[in-house]
């Protein structure tokens, strides 16, 4: 062979190493501008007040690290314990967990304005909600009404929004009846995924109300066969959908058990599974008291108010439970979290020890892993993030 063989050769293989070279450079770089990009989310939390203090604070989350950094503090009236958003996500919808509001035997509902762009908010209406003790509101799918539940006054409220999102006025009330020794107490109220109908759990009465809404009227309307009892005692408090609209997940305050029912073609709930939140052995006093399905549908997540636990369930392919396992809230008294965006975070916001805890979710187990976050707020009773 000849010499000009053994340099064209050698001049190849060396133009090759220069072009594996470069390519894996910019895999490389690629990846590091994908980690330095990673977008920060914006988490919304609501809590219980005393005296002049704000009660709604704008938090940002580095979702490379986990870490929280307080933007603003805002007046959105005493004890904002609770909120949603508009459809558009520019208005915030918050009750206000008090027995008298304004003079009046009545809860409220304050409204405000988000800018995305500053980060700030501003009350701009405010309404009494009648009858007072405001703990839960929901947004209809169509955006025209706001459903509330009144724990305190065993009451619900509907409130019709005009076009702006701007409450008009409250359009029906419905208040319920003691059934002797027990006091009806409503914990939340929210549609289906496909807002076929309209549920609401009684702690107080253990059961689940059933009800179609009269969007001309602005009215609740009860479903033949609409109540559905539970085991007496367990407090019903919160549900979650499948996201097929198949399987409703209820956790029980009172009880410490997750329930999970079949949703039939009417709505109807029929009760399958029926499964301890708290560990087996543990024997001091606990209240549960939110529950999540995680985006992906493979896990659902509960809090232990108590045990100070976060209780996590794979989600099986007929929609039945399995253990997965418990992990620490890391604080005390869990009574809200989220699970952020992105899937790698969940937030737990702890009443009594005053602070949001940050742990990264495991991918593979569903199991949140730290804290590797924690930063300060009072009485955190509502977290929810901007998508």
């Amino acid at each position: 062979m000849s010499a000009d063989f053994f340099l064209s050769s050698t001049g190849h293989c060396k133009a090759m190493k220069r072009k594996i070279l470069i390519f894996y450079s910019i895999l490389m770089l690629a990846g590091l501008f994908s980690a330095g990009c990673k977008r920060s989310e914006r988490l919304l939390a609501g809590g219980f007040t005393e005296g002049n203090e704000k009660g709604l604070m704008l938090y940002v989350l580095n979702t490379q690290n986990g870490k929280l950094r307080l933007i603003s503090e805002t007046d959105a009236g005493a004890n904002p314990s609770f909120f949603c958003f508009s459809k558009s996500r520019n208005l915030i919808y918050a009750t206000n967990e008090v027995p008298d509001y304004s003079g009046l035997a009545a809860g409220g509902l304050t409204t405000l304005k988000y800018d995305p762009e500053s980060g700030k908010i501003g009350k701009i209406y405010s309404l009494p909600v009648p009858f007072g003790g405001p703990c839960h509101i929901s947004l209809s799918a169509d955006g025209g009404f706001l459903l509330i539940a009144s724990y305190s006054s065993s009451s619900v409220a509907v409130v019709k929004l005009g076009s702006d999102g701007i409450p008009e006025e409250v359009s029906d009330t419905i208040v319920y009846s003691a059934i002797a020794p027990l006091v009806s107490h409503p914990h939340m109220i929210a549609q289906d995924p496909f807002a076929r109908h309209v549920y609401l759990t009684d702690l107080g009465l253990d059961r689940i109300m059933i009800y179609d809404l009269d969007r001309q009227n602005g009215k609740l309307v009860p479903v033949p066969n609409g109540e559905i009892k539970v085991r007496q005692g367990s407090g019903p408090r919160h549900f979650a959908f499948n996201p097929a609209g198949t399987k409703m997940y209820l956790i029980n305050e009172l009880g410490s058990t997750v329930m999970v029912f079949d949703v039939d073609k009417a709505g109807i709930l029929k009760l399958v599974q029926t499964l301890p939140a708290t560990n087996e052995g543990y024997k001091g006093n606990n209240a549960c008291a939110e529950i999540i399905i995680g985006k992906d549908g493979k896990f659902l997540y509960g809090s232990n108010r108590g045990e100070n636990s976060i209780v996590v369930f794979r989600i099986g392919p007929d929609g039945s439970l399995t253990l997965a396992g418990r992990s620490a809230c890391g604080g005390n008294w869990p009574r809200n979290f989220v699970i952020d965006p992105s899937e790698e975070f969940l937030l737990s916001g702890n009443q009594k020890s005053g602070d949001i805890s940050v742990f990264r979710i495991n991918l593979k187990t569903g199991m949140p892993e730290g804290p590797v976050f924690k930063t300060v707020m009072k009485g955190p009773a509502c977290l929810e993030f901007f998508k």
